[in-house]
């Protein structure tokens, strides 16, 4: 990884949203983040904009369906996260759009987060590999969603619902972004990454005929050691951070 050095990323938080495309996206490489961070005693729930039923070409998606929500439960208690929520759009075909602006809203009014954790929203990945559309779609809305769950005049039904407008997230954290700007130091949640990642062995299964711990392991170390070049020697997770306030 080349570039300008990383900053330190902001501590002034308690609660945090991840919201992601699919089950799994987290796994890639944030969830050692999140572990370390729960470490201190902050809270993350996650929500999830499909159930990641089209991702296996081998299983028909009402088979694959919930068996990639069970593995994505058990994938985020593996680091200490409690709540997972599914919004219910189609996998493979999500589209950036009001209807995705106002569920991921809804979830940011719902958990009251100072951060927003998602995923990848630029067209690629690194400029070499082109960006899904789920992951485009689902990254853009978030960052629209987090402007839009504080005015109650966008999505006025919401505050019919029970939920009031929520103007407190500070940050958005995008997770493998091409731009990183911040990284924290994850050594510590390390080992757990592996095992949350290894809870979806059936996707796993799937991708590649590598044995799955070892595939999890290489993948995670191997990011992590990436982001040490530009963050004074220490492996970590990177990210590309905008600021609210």
């Amino acid at each position: 990884m080349t570039g300008p050095q990383l900053q330190e990323m902001p501590t002034d938080w308690r609660r945090a949203l991840a919201v992601v495309a699919h089950p799994d996206d987290l796994e890639y490489g944030a969830a050692a983040a999140v572990a370390t961070w729960l470490d201190g005693g902050r809270e993350c729930v996650c929500a999830l904009a499909t159930s990641g039923e089209a991702g296996i070409d081998t299983m028909a998606p009402e088979e694959a369906g919930p068996l990639r929500e069970r593995e994505q439960r058990e994938s985020a208690a593996a680091v200490g996260v409690r709540t997972v929520e599914f919004l219910g759009h189609r996998d493979g075909v999500v589209e950036y759009g009001t209807a995705l602006r106002r569920d991921i809203a809804a979830a940011v009014r719902r958990h009251r987060p100072e951060l927003v954790i998602t995923l990848n929203h630029h067209d690629t990945w690194g400029g070499v590999a082109w960006n899904t559309p789920d992951h485009r779609a689902v990254g853009r809305a978030a960052l629209d969603a987090v402007a839009d769950a504080g005015n109650r005049w966008i999505f006025p039904e919401l505050a019919g619902q029970g939920l009031q407008p929520w103007n407190g997230v500070r940050y958005v954290a995008v997770a493998g972004s091409p731009q990183p700007t911040h990284a924290v130091d994850a050594r510590a949640g390390l080992d757990r990454a592996v095992a949350s990642l290894l809870c979806h062995r059936t996707y796993i299964e799937a991708l590649t005929d590598e044995e799955p711990e070892r595939y999890c392991r290489t993948f995670l170390e191997g990011g992590m050691a990436a982001v040490a070049d530009r963050f004074g020697g220490r492996p970590g997770v990177a990210f590309e951070l905008f600021t609210r306030y």
